[in-house]
């Protein structure tokens, strides 16, 4: 699919904001609202826009700690890898869970009320996971967001 100007400047706006309707979006873009539905459903059906979803403050819902983790296989091949990522993706507390190519195999971003509730999590949960060799931890202290389209 190729993107003319109005559609990178509608992604720009969802980015800034998904939740505008499409009428206040083709305000802002010199569009008739049928016109903006008609481009937001050409750009979801062709898998541009893949979702749109809900970014909580994981400090205000309780998960005051947030660790990347750097996991190294014990064991390589095909079939750790798929054991790996399927019993990760079942543990709530991994956020996102990130195949890398360098000294780690995976990085994982896990959120956790507090240090002892991460460490219980890494204990009971990712040590005990298939395959699972090395683990390097780092806390997150800040995070600056920087929002916006690709």
């Amino acid at each position: 699919m190729i993107l003319d100007d109005q559609d990178r400047a509608l992604l720009r706006a969802m980015a800034a904001n998904a939740d505008q309707s499409t009428t206040r979006l083709g305000q802002t873009l010199g569009l008739s609202q049928p016109a903006t539905w008609r481009r937001l459903r050409r750009l979801q059906d062709a898998g541009v826009i893949a979702r749109r979803r809900l970014v909580l403050d994981a400090e205000k819902v309780g998960f005051g700690v947030t660790v990347f983790l750097g996991v190294k296989l014990a064991t390589k091949g095909r079939v750790s890898l798929e054991d790996f990522e399927r019993a990760v993706g079942a543990i709530p507390e991994v956020q996102t869970v990130d195949h890398v190519l360098g000294l780690y195999d995976y990085r994982l971003r896990v959120v956790a009320r507090d240090l002892a509730d991460f460490e219980r999590v890494l204990r009971r949960r990712i040590m005990t996971l298939p395959g699972v060799g090395d683990v390097e931890a780092n806390v997150l202290l800040s995070e600056e967001r920087r929002p916006g389209p690709l």
